[in-house]
């Protein structure tokens, strides 16, 4: 069990990610071609990935490099997800090249504890060595993760517009009230199934909350307590199609999806919306907005979540972009 403590000050600084953090996927989908477990909600990455692999010849090096320093266990070195990382792919590679190799070292050396770390692992604190594994991760992240980008972007947009309404509706206390079965929060503890037992003393410093796409089940944060809190948690994943497609859309031109109710239904999942806000800004039934919203969302215009009892349409980045067309173009 990981207990997250909070004082007031914590509370004021919680605060969730602005999309994606590349790193953390990357890490998240090595564990996903570990196991079986929640199959069901990837099957189309995992039948494209393991192809993308095969193809481009780099089933090797993730077999030998990736999944022996990311072991789906208790633990996988913290420096494989720098901070910086919440900046974008590069910015994260960076900061791989920069660790400090004696930070490399008794991070390899933890591995190495836990669960075993290959051979040649502490070579990792050579610079030349650190640039050939990122070279290895930005291959397979271009591969197996920038393929699937805007609908795993999607995702995290929506779960962040869901987070926002708990924040205007409750506080923050809102947002750590539902943040999954694997998290309860009892004042002023949020607690979580974890694989060691262990408190974590925020002190101030706040919680960066991190939804994540590719991982599945308990929430994972940093080993090493002295780094900026961060909790990485998953997205949920519904049957019996959740899977990720090879393209956005269709097949559907999409001046077929163009009409006056139609439109106002793409401009109201910009902010978020739920059905019956569909219906109201609309002006039609619910039903009528409900049947909308899945033409919008079979053409890949848009996700739809579901949230306890209801529902969240939000935009895709195709709908984003069409959108913002139609605004150019009569503004």
């Amino acid at each position: 069990m990981l207990r997250i403590h909070f004082t007031d000050a914590d509370l004021a600084r919680t605060k969730v990610a602005s999309g994606p953090d590349p790193l953390w996927e990357v890490c998240a989908s090595l564990h996903r071609l570990q196991t079986r477990r929640g199959r069901w909600a990837y099957a189309g990455w995992y039948r494209t990935s393991r192809d993308r692999l095969r193809a481009t010849h780099l089933a090797r090096t993730v077999r030998e490099v990736l999944l022996p320093l990311v072991p789906r266990a208790a633990y996988f070195p913290d420096f494989l997800t720098p901070p910086e990382s919440s900046a974008g792919l590069e910015s994260g590679l960076e900061a791989i090249l920069a660790t400090p190799p004696s930070r490399v070292l008794d991070e390899v050396g933890i591995l190495g504890r836990t669960s075993g770390a290959p051979a040649w692992a502490p070579r990792l604190a050579e610079r030349g060595w650190r640039t050939d594994l990122v070279k290895a991760i930005r291959a397979y992240h271009d591969v197996v993760i920038a393929p699937h980008g805007d609908r795993v972007q999607a995702r995290v947009e929506a779960e962040r517009s869901e987070r926002s309404r708990l924040v205007l509706d409750h506080g923050a206390e809102g947002v750590l009230r539902n943040l999954g079965p694997c998290l309860r929060w009892r004042p002023p503890v949020l607690h979580t199934v974890y694989p060691e037992d262990r408190d974590l003393h925020l002190r101030g410093r706040g919680l960066r909350l991190v939804p994540s796409y590719f991982s599945w089940g308990n929430p994972v944060a940093f080993a090493e307590s002295a780094l900026d809190p961060v909790l990485f948690y998953s997205l949920t994943h519904e049957p019996p199609g959740d899977d990720l497609p090879g393209d956005l859309g269709s097949g559907a031109p999409l001046g077929a999806l163009l009409g006056r109710t139609r439109a106002s239904v793409l401009r109201a999942t910009a902010t978020g919306a739920t059905t019956g806000e569909l219906a109201r800004s609309a002006g039609v039934s619910p039903s009528t907005a409900s049947q909308h919203a899945t033409a919008l969302r079979d053409n890949g215009l848009i996700v739809t979540n579901r949230h306890a009892s209801s529902v969240l349409h939000t935009l895709t980045p195709l709908g984003a972009a069409l959108l913002r067309g139609g605004l150019r173009r009569t503004g």
